[in-house]
């Protein structure tokens, strides 16, 4: 009986939030908000605690991390914001999309945050400048929502004058910015598109359903925290129908994806963690900078190529900063 008694204890202990286990310890607790899911993410994280450790910060040593995923559902973002404060965390980390930082922006006036979004964070009200954020607010931008005319290009230079099928999540903040982006850019040279939108599973195979009547030879997926979520569902149903195409990061590349180019997502995972440790340090979030992006890459998979029957061209191939074999 004491045995049994024992064990249930020790699994009640680990069935503690980090928040309450931090308590216990004293440690200061970090609130991570993302509008992604745990399971694309594991690699961000990494990246996320390195930069807290480069600093002097590691998990469950001086510091616990306390998580929230809103898995692409961004209508559940305000509520895990406010779970977070409730529990007056140190700092709060919101990432994965505008819809994160503007959840974690109305749920605090006071505790510092550190967000990560792809568009301009002065447009969206977030801070006051990119020098000088003021009030409780700075992180970086990762700029990948005003990508999307390059990414076209890039498309366009491959697969020519084909028809390309591109994918919006219309519940995504940004998406309106994001399609005038692609169509601005689509009439500048003269490409043909077909616009689907998708918020769900249903809503993407529904997609794919239009782009089979449309006879599309290239697609593009715009940037969205969702559809990272489900990178390997679409790289998937692009594979079987030997589409050309081309995504924001390199997760989509090496789930398969014939191309991506953007950001490298990793290093701003690592500055969320930098600018965390300073906050816990003694900054003032509206005393630092917000940080832009400035490493891009570009990920082709070759093996994809063949699969499809497609050739890079040589030219197109060295300029790639990796290459999947």
């Amino acid at each position: 009986m004491k045995r049994r008694q024992f064990i249930a204890g020790l699994a009640a202990i680990s069935a503690w939030p980090a928040k309450a286990r931090a308590q216990q310890a004293g440690l200061p607790v970090i609130g991570f908000l993302s509008g992604r899911s745990s399971e694309d993410s594991g690699y961000l994280i990494a990246a996320f605690k390195r930069g807290l450790s480069d600093n002097g910060f590691i998990d469950g040593k001086n510091i616990a991390i306390e998580y929230r995923w809103a898995n692409g559902d961004y209508g559940r973002l305000p509520e895990l914001a406010a779970e977070l404060v409730k529990q007056q965390v140190a700092v709060l980390v919101a990432v994965g999309g505008e819809a994160s930082a503007g959840a974690a922006k109305a749920a605090t006036s006071v505790i510092p945050i550190v967000f990560g979004i792809g568009s301009d964070p002065v447009r969206s009200g977030l801070v006051a400048s990119f020098n000088r954020p003021g009030g409780n607010m700075t992180g970086v931008s990762i700029l990948t929502n005003q990508m999307e005319a390059k990414r076209l290009g890039l498309l366009h230079e491959l697969v020519g004058p084909v028809v390309v099928g591109v994918l919006i999540n219309s519940n995504f903040p940004p998406a309106p910015l994001e399609r005038a982006e692609i169509e601005a850019a689509a009439r500048s040279i003269g490409q043909r598109l077909v616009v689907a939108t998708a918020s769900d599973d249903a809503g993407i195979d529904a997609a794919f359903a239009l782009f089979d009547k449309g006879r599309v030879g290239g697609l593009l997926v715009a940037a969205d925290p969702f559809f990272d979520t489900k990178h390997a569902r679409i790289v998937a149903l692009a594979l079987n129908r030997k589409l050309a195409g081309i995504y924001q990061f390199r997760e989509y590349a090496m789930a398969g994806g014939l191309l991506s180019y953007g950001v490298n997502l990793a290093a701003a995972y690592h500055q969320f963690g930098v600018y965390a440790a300073e906050i816990l340090k003694g900054a003032k979030p509206g005393d630092l900078p917000v940080q832009q992006a400035v490493k891009f890459e570009m990920v082709i998979n070759l093996k994809t190529a063949k699969a499809i029957g497609f050739e890079f061209p040589a030219t197109f191939s060295a300029r790639a900063d990796e290459v999947i074999e």
